[in-house]
C-alpha cells in the first residue's frame, strides 16, 4: 500500500470510531503470559572496550604526534598536533553518543515506541 491509500483509511477509520476498542483485559493477559526480559551479558561489551582501550593506548603511547599534540595542548599552544588530537576525540565522542542513540532506540522499538516519543 502506498502513503496516500493508508492515509485515507486511517482517515475513515478516525471518522467511524471515537475512542479505543475496550479489549476486556486481554493485553493484560497477554503482557502476564509473556517470558520475562532476559538481561545482557555485559563482560564482552566491557572486555571489548578495554581491550580497544589498551590496544590504542599502547599503539599511540610512543608516536610523536601524540606527544607533541598532548605538550602542545597542556601548555596552550595551538599546533597541528593538538588540533587533529582534539578533531579525533570529538570524532570518538560523537561516535559514542551516536551509538548510544542508536541502541536506545532500538531498545525503545521493542516496545512499540521510538526515542522522540518517549
Amino acid at each position: 500500500m502506498n502513503d496516500e491509500m493508508e492515509d485515507a483509511i486511517d482517515l475513515l477509520l478516525r471518522e467511524q470510531f471515537e475512542g479505543p476498542v475496550s479489549d476486556d483485559g486481554f493485553c493484560d493477559h497477554v503482557m502476564a503470559r509473556l517470558p520475562a526480559i532476559r538481561r545482557r551479558n555485559t563482560w564482552p561489551l566491557a572486555a571489548g572496550i578495554f581491550s580497544g582501550l589498551a590496544t590504542c593506548w599502547l599503539s599511540l603511547w610512543f608516536s610523536p604526534i601524540t606527544y607533541a599534540g598532548w605538550r602542545d595542548w597542556f601548555s596552550g599552544e595551538l599546533s597541528a598536533s593538538a588540533i587533529a588530537l582534539f578533531i579525533s576525540m570529538m570524532t570518538m565522542a560523537i561516535l559514542a553518543l551516536a551509538w548510544t542513540i542508536t541502541e536506545t532506540d532500538d531498545r525503545c522499538a521493542g516496545f512499540g515506541r521510538s526515542v522522540s516519543e518517549i
